[in-house]
């Protein structure tokens, strides 16, 4: 029994680590770019702030790690849905996987969106390798679903990898719609430390992201990017903008934050049930 509360009390402390440490390159990032002192940007009135933002980060990383392990579970999914909803794919980011999308998914099939997806994208493959599994899945959807086109939803990585599927890899006639979050489009400064092969294809001005953010993005396709100006791992934060779409930045929220805030969840279920309706009017 003491061993577990020791073990417990290492995984707790080695989250909250990543978390502060993650905020501390945030911080000497924003202090450098404005040309001021850290001690000004956590000054008495944004204690608060400060506090509400890690706490929620730090619970949100919590979660998503003890969700990990059901990632690797075969869990049957969705059969294909007779009321003909347009399948959503879940696309998770680097070093997460499908896991990562269980809350979400549970709250949209509460609110009647039930045709949901998810996929793993391991991080020791390259990106190619997984915008062509994701290419099959969604092939694999339009097949069992019997629809035309599906609705990509991505966080962090996974919003690149549906940006390289349909920008590049000759999906825009295959997806209805993209919803972004907190996807570092222009890159990451904290990419270099994620050593895995996936991670080169976030590095800031690496030829990848160079050749993807020079191609037009496909107009019959909306796409919905939302970020946080308090993302921790998308650093700068501005990095996470779109100048291809409207932004939608919030604040307040860090990276993992974005996959159970209450706002984010809203703007997702908005974008996807109105595609939806859409649809359904094109269909009578």
């Amino acid at each position: 029994m003491m061993t577990l509360v020791y073990i417990l009390k290492i995984f707790l402390l080695i989250v909250l680590t990543f978390v502060l440490l993650s905020y501390t390159i945030f911080l000497y990032e924003k202090a450098n770019r404005d040309n001021t002192q850290i001690k000004q940007l956590i000054s008495v009135a944004n204690l608060w702030l400060a506090f509400r933002v890690l706490l929620q980060e730090y619970i949100s990383l919590l979660i998503t790690v003890i969700l990990w392990p059901f990632g690797f579970l075969n869990l049957t999914e969705a059969p294909p849905d007779e009321e003909q909803q347009t399948p959503v794919l879940f696309l998770h980011g680097l070093f997460l996987n499908k896991a990562c999308w269980l809350v979400m998914k549970l709250r949209l099939k509460l609110q009647g969106v039930t045709n949901l997806h998810t996929i793993n994208l391991p991080a020791t493959r390259d990106i190619e390798t997984l915008t062509e599994k994701v290419a099959l899945k969604v092939d694999s959807l339009r097949h069992s679903c019997k629809c035309e086109k599906v609705h990509l939803v991505g966080h962090s990585m996974g919003g690149i990898i549906a940006r390289n599927y349909v920008q590049i890899r000759g999906g825009a006639d295959k997806v209805d719609q993209c919803i972004a979050l907190g996807s570092p489009h222009a890159g990451s400064k904290l990419a270099p430390f994620a050593v895995m092969k996936l991670s080169e294809a976030v590095m800031p001005g690496c030829d990848f992201l160079t050749n993807l953010n020079q191609k037009p993005f496909p107009k019959k396709i909306h796409l919905t990017n939302i970020y946080s100006k308090h993302d921790n791992l998308v650093i700068p934060f501005d990095s996470a903008t779109f100048d291809k779409t409207t932004n939608i930045e919030l604040s307040g929220k860090g990276h993992n934050t974005l996959l159970y805030d209450n706002s984010v969840f809203n703007l997702v279920l908005t974008a996807i049930k109105k595609a939806n309706d859409g649809n359904n009017s094109d269909q009578q």
